[in-house]
């Protein structure tokens, strides 16, 4: 891909990679900037500072426990079930695709969608606070309906949310492989 400053819908930064593993197998990396230790430590100590201030005019011991007990908990919670450090889309060519997301304490979760089911892979808006944005989606086909009709929407990149620019590569690129099958 060329060298171009992608980011995504908030203005952060994230990187693209794409891999071609054959002519009919593509794999889309979509990376965002991993944990700022800066930010972790300046959350941590505003939270501990206003514990040790209201600790100071109560004198109960449980508000400095609890205040470390939450910062604690929280940023388990944030490494493990909300920070995505990349999200990756394989295409293979009549096999399927594979939606991948790797969150910054090691953890994944894999699916896959057969190309059977698969409609079309699209680009699609929304409209999100005071903005509209864009996102990739697969639309899936109705197997019970024979109009060939979309029985649901599985959007992609949901954590990254990656600005149109950065979209387009990633579809022009779907295209050429799912146009084969």
């Amino acid at each position: 891909m060329e060298d171009e400053t992608l980011t995504d819908i908030n203005g952060k930064p994230i990187t693209l990679d794409c891999l071609d593993h054959t002519s009919f197998c593509r794999e889309f990396t979509v990376s965002s900037p991993k944990v700022s230790i800066a930010k972790v430590m300046v959350y941590t100590c505003s939270v501990w500072l206003l514990a040790y201030t209201v600790f100071y005019f109560t004198q109960n011991t449980a508000v400095l426990t609890s205040a470390i007990f939450i910062t604690l908990v929280g940023m388990m919670f944030h490494i493990h079930l909300v920070k995505v450090d990349h999200e990756s889309l394989l295409v293979i060519d009549s096999v399927g695709i594979q939606v991948s997301s790797s969150y910054a304490s090691g953890r994944e979760t894999t699916s896959f969608i057969e190309m059977s089911k698969i409609k079309d892979v699209v680009i699609n808006e929304a409209i999100y606070m005071h903005q509209i944005i864009y996102y990739l989606c697969i639309l899936l086909k109705d197997t019970s309906d024979p109009s060939d009709s979309v029985s649901d929407v599985v959007p992609l990149f949901q954590s990254s949310k990656p600005r149109l620019n950065c979209l387009v590569k990633i579809y022009r690129s779907c295209q050429e492989i799912l146009t084969k099958c």
